[in-house]
């Protein structure tokens, strides 16, 4: 597969989900960034914008199994990474395995769980494994994640530790859909959206891409580049807590799949500016005072972007 095979694969993706999500077509793009890419995607939004069903659109146009969690106050991390259980018959324990054993998991309202439940995520998100009694289970060779929260400050909700959000490669807003579209939603009400879902796309292919996306060159000057907007972060006044190195990672891997989905292989600084926000601002910790003073980790990056050079 070629980087003109991939665009094509990309584009068909695309094609086929916004047959059913409406709203803004760049939150799509940037899931895909991160699908293509390896990362894992938190989608934050208020009821009803449409973030499940993206999920679950992007699940149906691939050729993949597909699981969901709904996450509950009473969930425990045995309901997603499974139990052994003893056996009365052959007295022996089986491992029933949760559902965190698919290809791409939706766990949806991430934040209605404890942070006890929350962390059962974070060894499958960094790792690819889960431990069950003592044991490394492998979990699959494309493994996606897309959480759903809503707004912390809604009823009910529980922060979600920084050390889990710092495993999303991004963070993403759907936002609400413009007058026309949601017309639109109105006259199709009636079908069954996701039954214009078709599968586009296999596994193998997906990976293929993600083999490809690696291979995309980037100079040293856009490293350094990265590198700066990153440090910047943790030294911002307002900010607690900066971005980590794995942000850096995601940024430069969400840049080179926004360069493949464009048919070139290199990375421009146009990639990286539009990435920045996505892939750093849920990594960044606000002290009190910024809070109060309306600042925002979407406006800090913002002030970094145009406070840099931008390197030619």
């Amino acid at each position: 597969m070629n980087i003109q095979n991939a665009k094509i694969i990309y584009e068909k993706l695309l094609h086929n989900i916004r047959k059913v999500i409406k709203g803004e077509p760049s939150v799509i793009k940037k899931l895909l960034a991160a699908f293509f890419s390896g990362g894992h995607v938190l989608l934050e939004d208020v009821p009803g914008t449409g973030k499940t069903s993206l999920a679950k659109t992007l699940a149906q146009s691939i050729d993949t199994d597909f699981k969901r969690i709904q996450f509950t106050p009473d969930l425990l991390p045995s309901d997603i990474i499974g139990v052994s259980i003893f056996n009365q018959k052959d007295g022996n324990f089986h491992l029933h395995k949760g559902p965190i054993f698919a290809n791409i998991l939706l766990t949806d309202e991430l934040n209605r769980a404890n942070p006890r439940t929350q962390s059962a995520l974070l060894e499958a998100m960094a790792e690819n494994q889960v431990s069950i009694d003592g044991k490394i289970l492998k979990l699959e060779d494309l493994f996606f994640v897309v959480a759903t929260q809503n707004p912390i400050e809604s009823w009910g909700t529980y922060p979600i530790p920084e050390s889990q959000l710092d495993r999303f490669m991004l963070k993403l807003h759907l936002g609400y859909v413009t007058r026309d579209e949601e017309v639109t939603i109105l006259s199709e009400h009636k079908i069954s959206h996701l039954k214009k879902v078709e599968k586009v796309v296999s596994i193998s292919e997906i990976l293929e891409i993600r083999k490809l996306i690696q291979d995309i060159k980037i100079t040293e000057e856009l490293k350094y580049y990265i590198v700066d907007i990153v440090s910047a972060s943790r030294n911002t006044e307002g900010a607690l807590l900066g971005s980590s190195p794995r942000g850096s990672i995601a940024l430069l891997n969400s840049s080179k799949a926004l360069a493949l989905f464009d048919g070139i292989d290199y990375v421009i600084p146009d990639y990286i500016q539009e990435m920045a926000v996505p892939a750093l601002a849920h990594r960044i910790v606000l002290n009190s005072q910024a809070k109060f003073s309306g600042v925002t980790s979407q406006s800090i990056i913002k002030d970094i972007l145009a406070r840099l050079k931008t390197p030619v």
